[in-house]
């Protein structure tokens, strides 16, 4: 699929300066937040930007300015009048979510009758199975709705369309204490089922049944504790739907009898914050819906109030491209809002491809998320994990074929600068997300084509098969690369030119210098299948410059400067079988935080240790406690100063850089700021 005259990658970057600017991001949470003092009459999109609107809905408010009244406002959408649309939710504020929106652009205008003061706002809508900012649809793209499995252990079911799209759905469930896990709630423990709080059985139900038969409470629904300090009921609302050709899923905590759900309408147990959660991977990360999401069946967000939500292209195996993934957040995220109201914040988490989502979202379209929670995390796929797997592979390639006698392992550990060897194998695996060609006869670690659906693996690029699907990184992101010139290969901004492999093992003594000479002429570089060259990689110049200016590459300075970051991992440098989740990974983002705005005070690192962290350790949701401390104490600060300052100055005093000993069988924490290969 070739990128058309650049027009795609026009848009992106145009939409990243806007994005970058103070007034016109894409942020969503917040915006009804506007100084509107000095206008009589004004119209704001709630739910997404005017121009970002998908499925013909939208959020929207009008604001009236002091002393004035709503006699004599009159709100038309093109020619037709929608005053009656809009509720009162605040003195002088209305809302209303306008449907059916045509494709393109319709004009909203409200209007104070006889005053002459109005506000007129364009709106542009486009199809809900997208794209808005992410380019031409990837093909083939492999339907997986009926391999997504519900509560109830049914699918989805096929799909409606070539867009993979399915008619959205609402299940309650509710946690089974014979089964110990969520089961679908029935017909019959709906009919038995009381108003937890009032007793009151609903008028429906006494019409049909007896009090007698009803009377009792459904003895298998478990209790959970909500945000409030009540037990309730542990009966789940999980919705799920497509947008963007992804599968969502919101789930909160939701009595069915306590009434439908809309944006004025919100769940007793509802805090009005959202998390959103995300999946890691990458590799076979290409031409596929997904049939998993990162997970919202979330116990101890439940017990927090949360609102959880995920989506299937925001699980990185699934779709390694953040561009898109960060298309599905806004659009999934719009979804949200207009069937339940603007949350208070939102809130991401993930771990390994789930940080770069967390990070290049906040970073490249400030507002989406105001905070970010994330582990064993890198800053990005295209500078940070593409560049140390690249390296390890021909590391690999010279230590094994090449040279396999001349460096002992433990010279090549030194070389390679990890802490474990076998790392060096592990991330040269890893490397097939950057091989369009799968061999049976090649070894593991020089492998590629990668393709986890059979129904599309006879469509692999090969030496045989020249205009087959190239299952890597950069194919994947064709809409921002471009191809090469006659081709339909992507650029790349790979490159190993004028890299000094093992200079630091050199200094320190542990190679010679004649190994290190042989090292840096020996170890070559890879054509675009990835076959090993003599000749160092360069990276495709136009590549390069894009990479840069679409935000494939981490900044640090847009949005990423005034977001709140929590980054947790457990350490693994030295693991036996090496890993590729290295902490300098996390030293990497503080550092481009640090290049960009002098500082790096808004990014909290912690270290669990041997131990690492999981949902059933208490310092883990102590992070969340602490992160909402910080948000909500942001939102609470009313000075004019920057919002990168109100980051800064409200962070909790006690949320501190932090590691966990190694050492011993009690785990001990340690509050101290963390440096690169320090020496605690």
């Amino acid at each position: 699929m070739r990128l058309k005259s650049g027009l795609v990658y026009s848009t992106l970057l145009a939409l990243l300066v806007t994005a970058c600017s103070s007034d016109e991001t894409i942020s969503t949470s917040g915006s009804a937040q506007l100084s509107l003092e000095s206008k009589a009459v004004h119209l704001q999109a709630l739910s997404t930007k005017p121009w970002l609107i998908t499925g013909g809905d939208v959020l929207v408010e009008v604001n009236l300015g002091s002393g004035m009244s709503v006699t004599g406002l009159r709100i038309t959408l093109d020619d037709k009048e929608v005053t009656q649309e809009f509720v009162a939710v605040a003195s002088g504020r209305l809302q209303a979510l306008l449907t059916g929106l045509p494709l393109g652009k319709s004009n909203l205008k409200a209007s104070l009758i006889g005053s002459g003061e109005f506000d007129s706002l364009v709106l542009t809508n486009y199809p809900i199975t997208g794209p808005i900012i992410s380019g031409p649809h990837e093909t083939p793209f492999y339907c997986q709705t009926n391999e997504f499995e519900l509560v109830n252990g049914e699918t989805l079911g096929s799909p409606n369309d070539s867009a993979c799209s399915v008619e959205t759905r609402v299940d309650y469930v509710y946690w089974s204490l014979s089964e110990a896990a969520f089961k679908p709630l029935t017909d019959q423990q709906r009919r038995l089922l009381l108003d937890y709080e009032t007793n009151i059985v609903p008028l429906e139900l006494v019409v049909t049944e007896t009090i007698e038969e009803i009377a009792n409470p459904v003895d298998d629904i478990g209790e959970i504790v909500s945000y409030q300090g009540e037990s309730i009921p542990y009966i789940v609302r999980l919705e799920t739907g497509t947008v963007n050709r992804a599968i969502y899923e919101i789930a909160m905590l939701h009595n069915p009898y306590e009434g439908e759900l809309d944006p004025w309408n919100r769940s007793d147990n509802w805090n009005g914050k959202l998390v959103y959660t995300h999946g890691g991977g990458c590799r076979s990360g290409w031409h596929q819906q997904g049939n998993r999401t990162g997970g919202v069946m979330r116990q101890g967000l439940f017990e927090r109030g949360y609102a959880v939500m995920s989506s299937s292209l925001n699980v990185f195996g699934q779709n390694c491209n953040d561009l898109l993934a960060s298309e599905t957040h806004i659009m999934a995220k719009e979804k949200f809002i207009e069937t339940y109201g603007l949350p208070v914040y939102t809130l991401a988490t993930g771990a390994s491809g789930g940080s770069y989502q967390s990070h290049q979202t906040a970073d490249n379209y400030p507002g989406v998320f105001d905070g970010i929670i994330v582990a064993a995390s890198f800053p990005d796929v295209t500078s940070a994990t593409i560049f140390t797997l690249a390296d390890s592979r021909l590391l690999n390639y010279y230590f094994t074929q090449t040279n396999p006698e001349s460096f002992t392992l433990e010279q090549q550990q030194a070389v390679a600068g990890y802490g474990s060897w076998a790392s060096i194998s592990n991330l040269a695996r890893s490397a097939a997300r950057l091989d369009p060609i799968y061999s049976f006869d090649t070894p593991v670690e020089e492998q590629g084509g990668e393709m986890s659906i059979p129904a599309l693996e006879f469509q692999r690029y090969s030496s045989s098969n020249s205009n087959g699907v190239r299952t890597t990184v950069y194919d994947h992101t064709v809409n921002v690369y471009d191809t090469v010139p006659g081709t339909s290969i992507a650029q790349r901004p790979l490159d190993n030119t004028g890299i000094q492999y093992g200079l630091a093992a050199l200094n320190k003594g542990v190679i010679t210098s004649q190994q290190f000479i042989d090292l840096n002429r020996g170890i070559g570089g890879f054509d675009r299948d990835m076959n090993h060259v003599s000749d160092r990689h360069r990276a495709d110049a136009d590549a390069r410059k894009r990479a840069i200016e679409s935000g494939r590459i981490l900044f640090g300075g847009a949005g990423l400067a005034s977001t709140p970051v929590i980054d947790y991992r457990t350490y693994t440098d030295h693991v036996e079988n090496g890993d590729i989740h290295m902490i300098v990974h996390q030293f990497s983002t503080r550092q481009r935080l640090l290049n960009a705005n002098g500082h790096a005070e808004n990014h909290v690192m912690q270290v669990g240790g041997l131990w690492g962290f999981t949902e059933e350790r208490p310092d883990l949701g102590e992070l969340f406690t602490q992160m909402d401390s910080w948000l909500m104490a942001i939102q609470g600060d009313k000075s004019t100063i920057e919002s990168a300052e109100k980051v800064v100055n409200n962070k909790p005093v006690s949320l501190l850089d932090a590691c966990w000993g190694i050492q011993g069988e009690e785990r001990i924490k340690y509050e101290q700021t963390q440096t690169f290969r320090g020496n605690s």
